[in-house]
């Protein structure tokens, strides 16, 4: 049995965050990504990531912001159990410069433009043979009307009009969930990495080591057919770019 066939008719969970995303941030980039993993398989894979947080004396919630000497073991840790357990895949999408974009000559906003970039990351996840959880981290205000259009847009792209492929889409607190929170350390290693940032030995450290469990630099994509770690460097065409 192919691997595209195990995955089929199943109910999968995902799990998905992001960085740098606003408009007037004055960060260039924009990071998306999300964790994938069978809905029956949710509870054993968070509870093993809260032995390796208990067995490192880790009582808080895992960030990228938290990452630090101190903490290096616990996150190399992290990384290397999401590499070694086929049951958890990953994907994003990493925009180098936001601020490039000329959203009047195509008629959208940023906003517009946001729900399309999540919709290109998530678009090479859902299969119509299964059915699909998503749940996203609860970061301000806007979060319910967020949540509401991504769906609508995602159903509507997926001809899902009864929500039997994408079941839904959820607002969570991530310091409950840790999945979400392996989730955060990958879009904040890509973010960091594609903001050319290096104040930090450990976070630098850290991207080291996923480079070498990865084999992939981080700074190109990976093969769209890649499964466990995908990676999109989106860039616009000459015609959307300012002139």
């Amino acid at each position: 049995m192919t691997v595209r066939e195990e995955m089929e008719n199943q109910t999968v969970n995902i799990y998905c965050d992001e960085s740098c995303h606003m408009l007037r941030d004055r960060v260039p980039i924009m990071s998306l990504g999300a964790i994938t993993a069978p809905k029956e398989l949710t509870r054993p894979l968070s509870l093993r990531i809260r032995n390796l947080k208990s067995k490192y004396q880790c009582n808080g919630e895992l960030k990228w912001t938290k990452v630090s000497p101190a903490k290096l073991g616990l996150y190399v840790k992290v990384l290397e159990y999401f590499w070694d357990c086929d049951d958890l895949c990953f994907r994003a999408l990493v925009v180098p410069d936001k601020s490039l974009l000329d959203y009047p000559s195509y008629f959208q906003t940023h906003d517009n433009w946001y729900y399309k970039m999540y919709f290109t990351m998530l678009k090479t996840i859902i299969q119509p043979n299964n059915c699909y959880n998503i749940y996203i981290d609860l970061k301000d205000t806007r979060g319910a009307t967020k949540t509401s259009k991504l769906h609508k847009v995602l159903c509507n792209s997926h001809y899902d009009f009864d929500r039997d492929i994408i079941r839904k889409i959820q607002q969570v607190r991530s310091h409950e969930v840790e999945l979400l929170q392996m989730t955060d350390i990958f879009v904040g290693a890509l973010s960091y990495l594609h903001r050319g940032l290096s104040k930090s030995h450990a976070k630098i450290e850290l991207i080291s080591h996923l480079k070498r469990i990865t084999g992939m630099k981080l700074n190109v994509s990976s093969l769209p057919s890649a499964r466990k770690f995908n990676l999109f460097i989106w860039r616009p065409t000459e015609s959307m770019l300012n002139d």
